[in-house]
């Protein structure tokens, strides 16, 4: 929710055409509840960083970047800083184009001022569709692995990702939460792995590297980033990345 209490509002521009755009402001701190449609959905921010939760991972969308939603995938979007943000919503029977699953996009410079173009006011629907055709053809994935992981059912574990999801650098063992939450190191451990299908320490570092991906978006340096998320220094946070994602955390978003 945003820190006013109040939901951002997207205008839509109609027509009866392959695409539906809807722009609005969220305000820092807003997230939509889960939800799903029919349509697929290109998600994108002009301005700010976006951030897009589904059961597939954590994608972090600076104005470069992209992701297709395709239709019936439930899935939250909000923004820790606030965003100009964007939906494009695209009928599956009119689409030229789509892909399977959750899908990173590069937007260039010309995909940005259409973007811009076509939703900066009504367009007649010849223009939109000739536009449209240009869209379609700049959609270019981009190959990289997404970060995130599901929350815990168990309450103890639960209250354990809540707490290192508040605070990704928070360095207490397995242990140290056992005794936080009235329960056993083993006891945590078999829960992380029976309801994310990870050991804590993979949990533990999927969702620090993903807590990272809004302060690259930023620019802001590797040396700056390690200490915020958990890790004593740069190299062991770069290790961490390049272990988890194949690259480096400075090859994320310029690829």
């Amino acid at each position: 929710m945003s820190q006013d209490g109040h939901a951002p509002v997207l205008v839509a521009a109609t027509g009866p055409t392959a695409m539906v755009f809807g722009a609005g402001v969220l305000p820092p701190g807003y997230w939509f509840d889960e939800h799903r449609h029919p349509q697929h959905q290109i998600t994108w921010a002009a301005r700010g960083v976006v951030a897009v939760d589904s059961g597939a991972g954590h994608w972090v969308l600076p104005p470069t970047r992209a992701l297709w939603i395709p239709g019936g995938i439930a899935h939250r979007t909000g923004s820790a800083a606030g965003a100009d943000l964007r939906g494009i919503f695209l009928e599956p029977a009119r689409c030229p184009a789509a892909f399977a699953r959750l899908t990173l996009l590069r937007v260039t410079p010309l995909l940005r001022e259409l973007f811009d173009h076509m939703t900066s006011e009504p367009l007649p629907d010849d223009h939109r569709r000739r536009a449209e055709a240009v869209v379609f053809d700049l959609l270019e994935p981009v190959d990289v692995v997404p970060l995130g992981a599901p929350l815990p059912t168990d309450p103890r574990a639960r209250a354990v990702a809540e707490a290192l999801l508040a605070n990704p650098a928070d360095a207490r063992t397995l242990a140290e939460f056992a005794t936080a939450t009235a329960s056993s190191a083993r006891t945590l451990a078999r829960a992380f792995r029976t309801d994310t299908g990870s050991t804590f320490a993979q949990w533990r570092t999927q969702i620090r590297l993903a807590a990272s991906l809004p302060l690259l978006a930023d620019g802001l340096p590797v040396a700056r980033i390690a200490p915020r998320v958990g890790y004593a220094g740069p190299s062991a946070y770069v290790a961490a990345f390049r272990r988890t994602v194949g690259i480096s955390p400075g090859r994320y978003f310029t690829r």
